[in-house]
C-alpha cells in the first residue's frame, strides 16, 4: 500500500500543506481538489488529540510527494467553515476530490491508520492504478447519470465484490436503487456498509436523498401551499410544507430560498427544522453545486448577523 504514496515528483513543503481561512477554502481546497485531492485537517490550538494527528498527517502527506496535499482549518478562527461542514467534533479530517468529499474520519487514530487513509485518498485521485476500480466507478456514474440504472448497479456491485470497503461503490448502488424508487432497498444496502465506512460523505449523502425521497412522497401540491404561504408569510408550517414541495417538484434552488427565509423568520422553528432540513439538502447535493455553495454562504450570513 505504501509503495503509492512513493510516486509523484516532489514539491515545496509550502505548496503541500497550507492554512486554511474562510476566505481561501473554496480556493485552496475545492478548487484545488479538481487537480489532486486534498485533506482538510480542522484542529484547534485547545485539543490535545489534534497535537498528535496533526503532525502524523503533515509527514504523511509530504510523503505522497505532490499526489494529495493537506489544507488545516482552526475551527476557532472560522466556525462558519466548521459549521457548513458539519463538524461536531475535533479533530475531524475530510478528503476532498473533484470538488466533493470522498472520505474521512473523526478523533485521533493509529499512524498506520494514517498511512492507509492517505493512501486510499492518493489512489481515488488516480495516483496509481488501482486495478481498474477507479475507471469502473466512472463509467458507473455514467451509467446512471445516462438512466442506465440496472448496469450501473451491476457494476457498483461488481467494485463491491474487488473492495468490499469501497464508499464510494456502497453510495452508488445505493443510488441506484434511489433511482428506482426502491427506498427500502437503498437504506438496506447503506445498512450493510462496513462500520468503518458507514458515515463516509458518499453513504451520508445517499442517506440525505433516501429522506428527502421519503419526503417528497407526502409532499402537498405546490400552488396550494404557496397560496397558504401568501396569505400568511408567518405560517411556518405552510413554508416549511412549501420547501418539501418545491425539493420534490425538482426546484432545489426556490426550495432552499423558502428555507432560509423560515429560519431569517424564526430559527428555533420546530427545534430549528430549517436548518435542519436545508442540512439534509445540503448533504444530498455535491458540494460544489452552486446550490449548495450559494445556500450556505446565506446561511451563515444569516447565522452570524
Amino acid at each position: 500500500m505504501m509503495d503509492i504514496l512513493s510516486g509523484a515528483g516532489a514539491a515545496p513543503a509550502d505548496d503541500l500543506i497550507k492554512d486554511v481561512s474562510e476566505a481561501t477554502f473554496m480556493q485552496d481546497v475545492v478548487e484545488a481538489s479538481m487537480n489532486a485531492p486534498v485533506i482538510v485537517d480542522f484542529w484547534a490550538p485547545w485539543c490535545g488529540p489534534c497535537k498528535t494527528l496533526g503532525p502524523a498527517l503533515e509527514a504523511a502527506v509530504t510523503k505522497a510527494k505532490g499526489a494529495v496535499t493537506m489544507a488545516k482549518v482552526n475551527v476557532d478562527e472560522n466556525q462558519g467553515i466548521a459549521g457548513q461542514m458539519r463538524v461536531q467534533s475535533i479533530p475531524t479530517v475530510y478528503a476532498f476530490y473533484q470538488g466533493q468529499p470522498i472520505d474521512g474520519f473523526q478523533g485521533a487514530v493509529a499512524p498506520s491508520e494514517i498511512d492507509a487513509f492517505v493512501a486510499r485518498v492518493v489512489e481515488q485521485g488516480g495516483g496509481e492504478a488501482d486495478g481498474g476500480l477507479g475507471d469502473a466507478l466512472e463509467a458507473a456514474e455514467q451509467m446512471l447519470t445516462e438512466g442506465a440504472v440496472a448496469d450501473a448497479a451491476q457494476t457498483f456491485a461488481a467494485i463491491l465484490g474487488e473492495d468490499a470497503n469501497n464508499a464510494a461503490a456502497f453510495g452508488g448502488l445505493a443510488r441506484a436503487h434511489v433511482a428506482l424508487e426502491d427506498l427500502d432497498q437503498a437504506e438496506a444496502i447503506l445498512n450493510g456498509a462496513p462500520a468503518e465506512i458507514s458515515d463516509a460523505p458518499e453513504i451520508e449523502a445517499v442517506r440525505a436523498q433516501i429522506e428527502l425521497a421519503r419526503q417528497a412522497e407526502n409532499a402537498g401540491p405546490v400552488a396550494e401551499l404557496r397560496s397558504a404561504v401568501d396569505a400568511n408569510p408567518d405560517d411556518h408550517q405552510a413554508r416549511f410544507d412549501l420547501a418539501q414541495a418545491l425539493f420534490a417538484a425538482g426546484e432545489t434552488e426556490e426550495a432552499v430560498t423558502e428555507l432560509l427565509e423560515l429560519f431569517r423568520r424564526d430559527r428555533e422553528w420546530n427545534d430549528g427544522a430549517a436548518k435542519a432540513q436545508l442540512f439534509t439538502i445540503f448533504d444530498a447535493l455535491k458540494p460544489n453545486d452552486p446550490v449548495v455553495l450559494n445556500g450556505r454562504r446565506k446561511l451563515s450570513s444569516l447565522i452570524f448577523a
